[in-house]
């Protein structure tokens, strides 16, 4: 199986002539209205463990809800770029099977995968990589490992640790990911990062310099409770869903809907 039939799609959203926008997505119906924007790349993240499934810990999604959801968004943005995360049961799991849960994901209408940094990343990108399968890196805050981390804090907060996201960075681009994922890291170790490497980092909550950036869905919708430092809710559409829902309430107990336009 081979990815190179999609390396002139990738090549032209990693440009480095251009500013990457990616936002995640879970679903058909999110999925087909983002095909009709400008947005470059649509990640269908783990994420989807606490945003649409109510789970506490992104490690707790399995692989088959992940496939899932790939599938639906894929088929509902055929022409977008379609990123997936591989699932910490499919990648960090002693008994994983990584290129085999990959390749899963490239028959699910994946262009491409995202692997957390941890600490037997290198060896699996490797893997994949050398099977043309495009890879997507991610360090900094990486919560499928989040525990090791100390939990939920920005990162690269002093040199040695700096130095420690600027050598992954650097190691991963020597692998062969086509771009990187800088997540809650110092805006200046950032800025560093993005400048010592040919392939471009997109970042959430690091700061401006990155090349490109991504959001929940979810969460620059007002759709999700979120009160990290980096989220901006573009627009508030609970409110609007809401409101139109308490109208569909209203009408059917004022006996205005189905109205005989609305019936056989």
């Amino acid at each position: 199986m081979s990815m190179k039939k999609n390396k002139p799609k990738i090549e032209q959203v990693i440009s480095r002539e251009k500013r990457i926008s990616m936002v995640t997505c879970y679903d058909y119906s999110f999925a087909c209205a983002l095909a009709q924007t400008n947005v470059d790349i649509i990640l269908v993240g783990d994420s989807l463990a606490n945003v649409s499934l109510g789970l506490s810990d992104t490690k707790e999604v399995t692989i088959e809800e992940m496939l899932n959801h790939t599938q639906a968004v894929s088929k509902g943005a055929p022409d977008k770029l379609v990123i997936a995360d591989i699932p910490y049961l499919g990648c960090q799991k002693k008994s994983s099977k990584p290129l085999e849960v990959a390749k899963k994901f490239i028959q699910a209408g994946a262009d491409g995968v995202k692997i957390e940094w941890f600490r037997g990343c290198k060896k699996i990108v490797k893997d994949l990589v050398k099977n043309n399968i495009w890879v997507m890196g991610h360090i900094g805050l990486t919560p499928q490992t989040v525990h090791l981390l100390g939990g939920y804090k920005v990162q690269g907060k002093d040199r040695e640790s700096a130095n420690n996201l600027i050598k992954q960075a650097e190691q991963l681009q020597d692998l062969g990911v086509f771009s990187i994922v800088l997540e809650c890291i110092k805006k200046d170790i950032a800025k560093e990062i993005t400048d010592s490497l040919d392939i471009p980092t997109i970042g959430i909550g690091a700061g401006k310099y990155c090349k490109g950036q991504v959001l929940v869905l979810y969460d620059l919708l007002g759709l999700y409770p979120n009160n990290m430092k980096f989220v901006r809710t573009f627009f508030d559409l609970s409110r609007q869903v809401k409101k139109a829902i308490n109208s569909f309430d209203q009408a059917i107990k004022k006996g205005t809907f189905p109205s005989d336009q609305e019936s056989f």
